[in-house]
């Protein structure tokens, strides 16, 4: 256990009257006090991603009095984001989510300053946006990002609070190469390869349980408080994992990982995750066709087989009428091959286009060589042919 660090910021001078009432709880913790309030105020800390696990953890900072917070996210509020990003309301419906964010932050604590960074994270910008701020916390939920986001803190010197979810299960932890007596630690010691590509599902594709963001959000903040304040003892060198349906929280030890190399600059993230496998992009290039093709061959009464990929939940929330429901690790595995069609062409989709891809790949290899797949899925079916259909 490494226990407690050194605070990571000084305190502010003062505390004002106004400030002494607001954070009146605060103050008459002993751990916290007027010192730790004060250093609260004077903290700097930027949230990645103003969704599940931003949408908690804003809040949360904002009501603790943290003086500056940065909010990084370019994306717009959807109806769907509503299940679980409590930042956002019906009103911010088609509102970018930063400054939807910004002004609920407003509602819970006026006293406190807000920058706004509408831009997609990526290597050009990282660096200049990170370097104004103490501390990162991690809300993203893809795998680029997260290694963007810890080897831009890393080059910085700067610690991060980490949080993942999906379905029932949530994970945090403290990553801090330059943590104080060799306790340095970052997010590829736990992860030093990303997951093949289409292995691990997105929250978009597997689901989340809204209020687990609560749970992750809400200790994601706690371990922030802890190493801005130096108080208790940070997840630095634990990982903590929360599973809703058991109830239990376990914390797994970190080491460092003596094959770990040194970071020495930032890289392209979206090639070293591979958004998609290679396989896939190489029998998407000249095999995809587009949602009006696909309604094409319908009025035309083109003999064809289309075959949904996702799984049988999803295809109980929606599916294009006429296709067939066969997911795609039972493709990948071969073990449908012998269900497909030899006699007529075969038309992929899934929900976006990415499961499609993959299972498009393993039927090439197979020898079904005129199999094409949709591009955008059943989403871009119903948001561009038969609107009537809801959209997950």
């Amino acid at each position: 256990m490494p226990g407690s660090l050194p605070p990571l910021v000084e305190p502010a001078a003062e505390l004002s009257k106004e400030e002494v009432q607001r954070y009146s709880r605060h103050l008459i913790i002993p751990d916290v006090g007027v010192d730790g309030q004060k250093r609260l105020k004077n903290a700097k800390v930027l949230v990645v991603g103003a969704g599940g696990l931003g949408s908690p953890a804003l809040l949360y900072l904002a009501a603790a009095g943290i003086g500056t917070l940065g909010i990084v996210d370019f994306d717009v509020v959807d109806e769907s984001n509503l299940q679980r990003q409590v930042i956002h309301g019906q009103s911010d419906i088609g509102k970018p989510k930063a400054v939807s964010a910004k002004e609920s932050v407003a509602e819970i604590n006026p006293l406190i300053t807000v920058n706004l960074h509408e831009t997609a994270l990526d290597s050009s910008n990282a660096l200049d946006i990170f370097a104004d701020y103490d501390l990162i916390l991690d809300g993203t939920d893809n795998f680029a990002t997260r290694y963007l986001v810890n080897d831009a803190a890393v080059l910085l010197g700067k610690p991060y609070v980490w949080g993942s979810i999906f379905r029932f299960e949530g994970q945090v932890s403290v990553f801090w190469e330059d943590a104080p007596n060799g306790q340095g630690l970052n997010y590829r010691d736990l992860y030093p390869e990303p997951p093949p590509p289409g292995m691990v599902p997105s929250c978009a594709e597997g689901g989340v349980l809204g209020v687990l963001c609560a749970s992750i959000g809400s200790i994601m903040v706690t371990e922030a408080i802890k190493l801005l304040t130096g108080i208790g003892e940070p997840l630095l060198g634990r990982l903590m994992v929360y599973d809703a349906l058991d109830m239990t929280y376990r914390t797994i030890k970190i080491r460092k990982d003596p094959e770990t190399k040194p970071i020495e600059g930032l890289i392209d993230y979206d090639a070293f995750c591979g958004v998609v496998s290679a396989d896939a992009q190489t029998a998407a290039a000249d095999s995809t066709i587009t949602v009006r093709d696909l309604k094409d061959k319908f009025d035309q009464g083109d003999d064809f087989a289309l075959i949904d990929v996702r799984e049988p939940h999803e295809y109980e929330i929606v599916k294009i009428e006429g296709s067939t429901l066969i997911p795609k690790d039972r493709i990948l595995s071969g073990e449908a091959f012998a269900e497909l069609p030899q006699d007529k062409p075969i038309v992929l989709h899934c929900k976006s286009g990415a499961r499609s891809a993959e299972a498009l790949a393993a039927l090439h290899k197979a020898g079904f060589k005129d199999a094409v797949h949709v591009g955008g899925g059943v989403l871009a079916w119903a948001a561009q042919i038969d609107t009537s259909l809801p959209q997950y």
